[in-house]
C-alpha cells in the first residue's frame, strides 16, 4: 500500500501575475527557491491558492513543467486534480503526464452535492485511475458537501492509492475523529492555517497553507517545534499570526496572501476575475502586523 510523503509544511502556491494579467513566470520561479530554501517540506500546485479555475490548459502545463524543473526532485509535489464529473476527472488523471508530480490532490465534488456513497464511489474511481497517490481534499466552504469522517475512514481502508486528506471542514472533532480510526498508514493534513497548530498537536502529520507563501520559515518552525513535543514555543509562533490568520482570508483566497506578498516585494498585486485584490484597509492592517513581527 501506498505511504503518505506529503509530511510537514506543504506550500499551496500561488500563481503570480503580471499587471497586465499574464502569468509572470519568473516571479513564479523566485517563489519556488523561496520556498526551497526556507524550510518548506513539499509543494502543492495548481489547487485553490493558485487560481487554476481561471488558468488556461497551456497555462497548467507551463506552470507545472517549470515547477517540476525548478524543484528538480528536492521537494515532493502535490498537484490538484479534480472536478465534479468523475468521468472527466479520471480521463484526465490517465491522459495526463504526470513524470515529476509525486501525488494528486482530489477536491470534493462541488455544486452537485452527492450522498456519502456518491462521494465514497467518486474518489475510489480517483483512486483506482490514478498513478501515482491521492489526498483528498474536504472544503466544505467551497464545495457545498462534506466528506463525513465515517467514509474518509472507509476509503483509507479499502483504497490502496489513498494516502491522506487535507482536512479544512473547520472542525477539530471531525478531524480527532478521523485520526482516532484511521489506518495507520493514512494521514491527516490541516488545510486551515487557524487550526494547523491544534491538527499538529491533536496527531497531524503537517499542514498544506496558504500563509507559508509568505512566511515559510515561521510556519515551518512551528510545526518542526510540535513534532518534537515543544508545543510551548511552537504556540508562541502560531500566537504571533493569529491575527494575520484571519486577514489573509477576509477578502477570500489568495487575495489577502497575494497583498501580503506583493508589501514583501516577491510579487505583483494581481488576481484574474472573478477574484479581486483585498481592500486597502485589510491590507493597511496586514502591513502594520509585518512591521510589528519584524518581517
Amino acid at each position: 500500500m501506498a505511504q503518505n510523503i506529503f509530511k510537514g509544511l506543504g506550500i499551496a502556491l500561488i500563481t503570480p501575475f503580471t499587471q497586465d494579467g499574464e502569468v509572470d513566470y519568473k516571479a513564479l520561479t523566485r517563489l519556488v527557491d523561496y520556498q526551497i530554501q526556507n524550510g518548506a517540506d513539499f509543494l502543492c500546485i495548481l489547487a485553490t491558492t493558485g487560481e487554476t479555475p481561471c488558468l488556461s490548459t497551456d497555462e497548467k502545463h507551463k506552470i507545472k513543467e517549470l515547477v517540476i524543473d525548478r524543484v528538480r526532485g528536492r521537494l515532493p509535489i502535490l498537484m490538484g486534480c479534480g472536478g465534479n464529473n468523475t468521468k472527466a476527472v479520471v480521463e484526465e488523471l490517465r491522459n495526463t503526464d504526470l513524470r515529476g508530480i509525486d501525488g494528486v490532490l482530489s477536491v470534493c465534488p462541488y455544486y452537485n452535492k452527492p450522498s456519502q456513497e456518491g462521494l465514497y464511489q467518486h474518489f475510489r474511481a480517483i483512486a483506482e485511475a490514478s498513478p501515482v497517490p491521492v489526498v483528498l481534499y474536504n472544503v466544505p466552504g467551497r464545495t457545498g458537501i462534506n466528506l463525513k469522517p465515517e467514509t474518509t475512514v472507509r476509503l483509507a481502508k479499502d483504497c490502496a492509492n489513498i494516502i491522506a486528506i487535507k482536512e479544512a471542514s473547520g472542525s477539530l472533532e471531525q478531524v480527532d475523529e478521523i485520526i482516532k480510526n484511521k489506518p495507520e498508514r493514512f494521514d491527516v493534513i490541516s488545510g486551515d492555517d487557524a487550526l494547523t497548530f491544534s491538527m499538529v498537536a491533536s496527531g497531524a502529520a503537517g499542514s498544506i497553507s496558504v500563509i507559508g507563501n509568505a512566511l515559510p520559515k515561521e510556519v515551518s518552525r512551528m510545526i518542526r517545534l510540535e513534532f518534537k513535543g515543544e508545543y510551548e514555543a511552537a504556540r508562541i509562533i502560531h500566537h504571533r499570526f493569529t491575527e494575520l490568520y484571519s486577514l489573509l482570508f477576509v477578502d477570500g483566497n489568495p487575495a489577502g496572501v497575494k497583498a501580503l506578498l506583493h508589501e514583501m516585494g516577491f510579487i505583483e498585486n494581481v488576481l484574474r476575475l472573478p477574484l479581486v485584490p483585498t481592500r486597502i484597509t485589510t491590507l493597511q492592517k496586514m502591513t502594520e502586523i509585518l512591521k510589528t513581527l519584524k518581517i
